[in-house]
């Protein structure tokens, strides 16, 4: 195919312009303009169907009875992120960081599935053959399994060449800014062979009915790499979290067109892959022995499932002149608002003090429901003061000081129950419980809920 002149195009909407500009004129970005060579006309519509003379519009009652056929990989944690399984003719996209386990869960799902009888073709654009049957071995499912076909190639024309000649149910591509369509005449892992690779296997996804797993790149930003709109073309969009510090990773659902999005796994990278962990509510609170000021327990969501998190803080006399704010596993900016809110209401000076708020164990806390837990062992940290043992809180705190109430207070109580905690410290609200042999306190203040835990 002929080359024509460059164009330029937005990575995050897909606005094209003819020269390069600074700022996106439609989304308002800065520098997310890439250039890439302009595409003929035939290879730019190469994805689209050839039957289109087919096409017929159905009715949406008899669309509505015809039963969606999922793949269940045997990873419990996987399926429930998916929403059951893998749904046949689907494409998936899961993206990470580096060394998060991504080719590692997809590798093991392949296996499994081999494992079953389902013919699945693993192609890698990283990795040779020898190095993916290693990690196959390492994993404890390379033997006599004869289901699972690998090959190493980049070129996209070649790899579904193969794909139609095998007809595997599962085909995983390892990763999708490694593969090639030759109809481009730009590198590959450009904006431009991103999207019309991603575009290929849409259609081959659809017009086969072959799933298809894609393993996306991220960015320094943790955004999964290419244009915005590949995240609009795939059904469903996972996200690896975790830091390589430590060894849980936790699963993410951030668009499922077959599920909900509410769902998250837990696992834990062990010597022998990624280890699903079944019941992650009390998973942080293994070494924890006795009490000690600045510790205080939250219960936290993951999805749907809580998790009792222990959140420290350290409140120290600064030597400098500004005293430093630090937030590991929290956001930084609602501790401060945090201090500031204990500095108005309690009259506490952290003028003088270093502030220090992290979630042990790696874990990170993106919702409100944590606040007064942060809150109450800043304060244990500052006036030296433990909880004493047993003490669950969960609660969102507002600027006036208020305790508002937040989602699932039963199920964080009953898991509470479960794990041994006997004194529940929660925002005031109807709640609906059994009866339980526990004591909840409930608040409507930052004062009550001080009051609550220390006396």
């Amino acid at each position: 195919m002929a080359r024509t002149k460059s164009r330029f195009v937005c990575q995050e909407c897909g606005y094209v312009a003819s020269s390069w500009l600074g700022r996106c004129p439609e989304c308002g970005g800065w520098n997310t303009l890439v250039e890439e060579a302009e595409v003929t006309a035939k290879a730019s519509k190469s994805y689209l169907p050839a039957n289109n003379e087919k096409l017929r519009p159905r009715t949406i009652a008899s669309v509505a009875q015809t039963k969606v056929e999922r793949l269940a990989t045997g990873i419990r944690e996987f399926d429930r992120v998916l929403g059951g399984g893998v749904v046949q003719g689907s494409l998936v996209l899961l993206g990470g960081t580096p060394g998060i386990g991504k080719s590692t869960i997809l590798l093991d799902a392949g296996l499994r599935f081999g494992q079953q009888g389902i013919k699945v073709l693993y192609v890698s654009g990283e990795e040779s053959e020898e190095q993916t049957a290693m990690r196959a071995v390492r994993l404890g499912g390379a033997q006599a399994n004869d289901n699972l076909l690998i090959l190493t190639a980049t070129d996209l024309d070649a790899i579904l060449a193969q794909a139609n000649a095998l007809k595997p149910q599962l085909l995983i591509i390892d990763s999708i800014q490694t593969m090639y369509n030759p109809e481009l005449q730009t590198a590959a892992g450009s904006v431009g062979q991103v999207r019309e690779c991603t575009a290929k296997l849409l259609q081959f996804a659809k017009s086969t009915g072959i799933a298809v797993l894609l393993i996306g790149h991220v960015t320094k930003d943790g955004t999964i790499a290419g244009p915005r709109l590949l995240e609009h073309m795939v059904d469903v969009v996972l996200q690896f979290e975790g830091d390589r510090s430590y060894s849980f990773r936790v699963l993410r659902a951030l668009k499922n067109r077959f599920g909900s999005t509410s769902e998250s796994g837990i696992f834990s990278m062990e010597a022998g892959g990624l280890q699903e962990v079944a019941n992650p509510a009390g998973l942080f609170l293994e070494d924890r022995d006795g009490e000690a000021a600045g510790s205080v327990i939250g219960a936290c969501m993951e999805g749907n499932r809580p998790i009792m998190a222990e959140i420290q803080a350290l409140v120290a006399k600064t030597p400098y002149g500004m005293p430093r704010r630090t937030a590991v596993g929290f956001d930084y900016n609602r501790v401060n608002m945090l201090l500031a809110i204990l500095e108005k209401r309690f009259g506490l000076d952290f003028g003088i003090y270093d502030a220090y708020v992290n979630v042990v164990g790696g874990m990170k806390v993106n919702e409100p429901a944590a606040d007064l837990a942060v809150a109450a062992a800043l304060v244990s940290s500052y006036r030296n003061r433990p909880l004493p043992k047993g003490i669950l809180v969960f609660g969102e705190v507002g600027l006036t000081g208020e305790v508002r109430r937040v989602s699932a207070p039963e199920r964080r109580i009953m898991d509470g129950i479960n794990l041994g905690f006997s004194k529940f410290i929660v925002p005031d609200s109807k709640l609906q419980l059994p009866s339980v042999k526990a004591q909840i306190v409930r608040v409507k203040t930052l004062e009550q809920a001080i009051a609550a835990m220390f006396g």
